[in-house]
């Protein structure tokens, strides 16, 4: 299995429902490193796995339309515990939308799987992965 990983980061805003978050259930700020890697069995006819460029233009997008917000004023969100993982799973699945639609250019058809993970800190991570 080959893959390609590209790098980005986040920065908001949010607060916890639940006792199991302590002090997080206040507002307060994170500030992610979100590495999203792409994964194929073989190369394309360019021997690659994925345009790098794209791929990263695509996630520099999504990352864009999150960060710098209060996401507990986006409705998309309200209700939701936006944690790092459930944040990984958001975006993973907002790549694989641009992956299917032609996004990441045509030698991402032959995309099996993604995954991103989102670095809270040197000492904490947490990952999704999805099949295309």
């Amino acid at each position: 299995m080959f893959s390609v990983t590209v790098r980005d980061h986040i920065m908001i805003a949010h607060s916890f429902s639940g006792e199991v978050f302590g002090p997080a259930q206040r507002l307060h700020g994170a500030t992610f490193v979100v590495d999203a890697t792409f994964r194929r069995p073989e190369l394309d006819d360019d021997n690659i796995v994925v345009d790098i460029g794209r791929a990263s233009e695509q996630l520099h997008t999504i990352c864009s339309g999150l960060s710098y917000r209060n996401l507990d004023d986006d409705p998309e969100f309200t209700g939701v515990n936006t944690s790092t993982e459930f944040l990984a799973k958001v975006i993973a699945d907002r790549l694989a939308v641009r992956a299917q639609a032609g996004e990441l250019g045509p030698g991402a058809t032959g995309l099996t799987g993604l995954s991103v993970t989102l670095h809270e800190s040197h000492i904490a991570w947490a990952t999704y992965e999805r099949d295309l």
